[in-house]
């Protein structure tokens, strides 16, 4: 519940200090500026106030979603645009109750010392299935945290020892599964694909744990073709870009999960590079394995997208065009 003070025409939100104040306002007053366009109701901070004004439904609005966004903002952390439109959606469609314990819900700490949480209702949907699941399929467009997430996940199974190893793998499908083409050993040849998942890493425990790991085969990175005839037992695996996977790929992949392992497959079928138009690994696995106890299929869309607000607009363009 909001804190504060109501008359007819404005409402008073107290607030507990002057970071919660700043990372509430946003740089230049940025996120203020942008509840005031979504509502229609005027925010100004004075002191350590919030005052909304305007009609009452503006102001009820705003501090609705002042009031959704309190773990974000009190614990010093930005309100991104992505945060700000998921809490006003979870309004408009009577899910609010739902988002609200978003905010609470800390995945993670990253290495420059920010609270990871969830940030949309899906990607809470996903993260809960990774827990749940053997194996998890998720589906979605480029910046929904499909990658980032599994790692996530990874990296805390890895901490409280509930696998012995994570294993990161993804079809090198630009060079036709033909690594030799590439200079140095085979994790240098693998790097340029697994960039994605490095990047995680690094965010999470840093590039010196990051590189210990790897040395020691804690981490373990490999090219899809190089799968083939193992078990993964007690390893967490992630298969990146498996809409890339041809049919035979992917049940070779799948069919590696050995004892004590969890493995989380992420693609994004509007972007399949397999030439042909052969069928997606990833498109015929996740249908055809959707009711089998112990797999989750998890969909995320555009408005998932974390990244730069622009990549939102840019995936709903192309989603017109059916591209």
């Amino acid at each position: 519940m909001a804190v504060g003070a109501a008359t007819a025409d404005r409402f008073v939100i107290d607030l507990p200090d002057s970071d919660s104040v700043l990372s509430l306002a946003g740089a230049g007053q940025k996120t203020l500026k942008q509840i005031e366009a979504f509502t229609g109701a005027f925010l100004v901070t004075r002191g350590l106030q919030l005052v909304i004004a305007g009609k009452p439904e503006q102001i009820e609005k705003a501090a609705g979603v002042v009031e959704l966004l309190r773990p974000i903002w009190q614990s010093g952390q930005v309100v991104s645009m992505v945060e700000l439109k998921a809490a006003l959606a979870s309004l408009d469609d009577g899910t609010s109750k739902s988002y609200s314990e978003l905010g609470g819900q800390v995945l993670a700490r990253s290495q420059r010392g920010q609270l990871l949480r969830p940030r949309t209702l899906r990607q809470r949907a996903y993260f809960e299935a990774m827990q749940n699941h053997e194996l998890t399929f998720a589906l979605g467009p480029a910046g929904t945290g499909k990658t980032f997430l599994a790692a996530v996940l990874a990296v805390r199974m890895l901490t409280e020892r509930k696998v012995g190893r994570i294993v990161l793998t993804r079809p090198a499908l630009e060079a036709g599964e033909r690594l030799g083409f590439l200079p140095g050993d085979l994790q240098q040849k693998v790097d340029p694909y697994l960039r994605p998942l490095y990047d995680a890493l690094h965010a999470l425990i840093g590039l010196e744990k990051t590189t210990t790991l790897l040395e020691k085969g804690v981490i373990e990175v490999a090219p899809l073709a190089y799968m083939r005839g193992r078990t993964l037992d007690n390893s967490f695996v992630i298969l990146d870009e498996a809409q890339n996977t041809t049919s035979a790929q992917m049940r070779m992949v799948l069919t590696r999960l050995g004892e004590h392992s969890r493995m989380v497959v992420t693609g994004d079928e509007t972007q399949l590079d397999l030439p042909g138009g052969e069928t997606s690994g990833l498109v015929e696995a996740s249908g055809m394995l959707k009711d089998i106890d112990g797999v989750a299929v998890c969909r995320l869309n555009s408005k998932d997208i974390v990244r730069h607000e622009l990549v939102q607009r840019i995936v709903d363009a192309y989603s017109k065009f059916g591209l």
